[in-house]
């Protein structure tokens, strides 16, 4: 049986960090592309947990920021969705095409 490595978090952070990024980059609707933000995240977390954990096992560094992170990305989801809402409730859309308020 195959011990999980390094290596193995690192590829699953790498694979969940791209298909975040290609959702991010892709998705159209608001609502998509934050849960693609938090999806990216999750993989930040991911690494930092993993290279914690193999580097220096015996500190829990890799731990407290990755709750750094999760407190940011609540705050974040909270602002965003906040805005989100604000806009669908002017525009009656979460398309990001549609928000075009800075275009001259």
């Amino acid at each position: 049986m195959l011990a999980i490595s390094l290596t193995h978090y690192v590829v699953l952070s790498a694979l969940l960090f791209s298909i975040g990024l290609f959702g991010v980059l892709t998705k159209r609707n608001a609502v998509a592309v934050l849960i693609c933000i938090e999806l990216m995240l999750n993989a930040v977390n991911i690494n930092l947990v993993a290279f914690s954990k193999y580097v220096t096992p015996t500190d829990f560094i890799g731990q407290i920021f990755s709750i750094f992170v999760i407190t940011v990305a609540a705050a974040e989801v909270g602002v965003g969705l906040a805005i989100i809402i604000a806009i669908y409730r002017n525009r009656l859309s979460v398309n990001l095409d549609d928000f075009d308020w800075l275009k001259w």
